[in-house]
């Protein structure tokens, strides 16, 4: 069998085999979140989160709600170099983002069962 009809048949079968793929996997909540950037993110993102006197104070003064918050945690990059993932108990992310031009730093203290906002930094 000649080279190109291999690739053809396998082509062939590999374009097959993703139809089929997309059809079994379409409608259901399947996520690929292997990176450590996605795993962190996920992790908060499904925890209660609870919010220090400082954040709460940070998001009055520049009009933010609880949604842009959730908002900025999952679509934010987390910072390992300047986090504190070494501790036993509870870790500390930075979590970088933008929105209207502007950089935000959020200091998030990830627990067991809660993620607490520590401070909101807007430059």
């Amino acid at each position: 069998m000649k080279f190109i009809h291999r690739v053809g048949y396998y082509l062939g079968g590999f374009s097959i085999g993703l139809v089929l793929l997309a059809f079994f996997l379409s409608g259901k909540k399947t996520s690929c979140d292997y990176s450590p950037n996605a795993r962190t993110v996920k992790n908060i993102s499904i925890k209660k989160r609870f919010y220090s006197e400082a954040a709460t104070k940070t998001m009055k003064t520049f009009n933010l709600d609880t949604l842009a918050i959730s908002k900025l945690i999952k679509t934010g990059n987390v910072n390992f170099s300047e986090s504190d993932t070494k501790s036993e108990g509870c870790k500390t992310y930075l979590i970088e983002n933008k929105i209207d031009n502007k950089d935000i730093k959020l200091l998030i203290k990830n627990c067991d069962s809660i993620a607490t906002i520590n401070s909101i930094i807007i430059k």
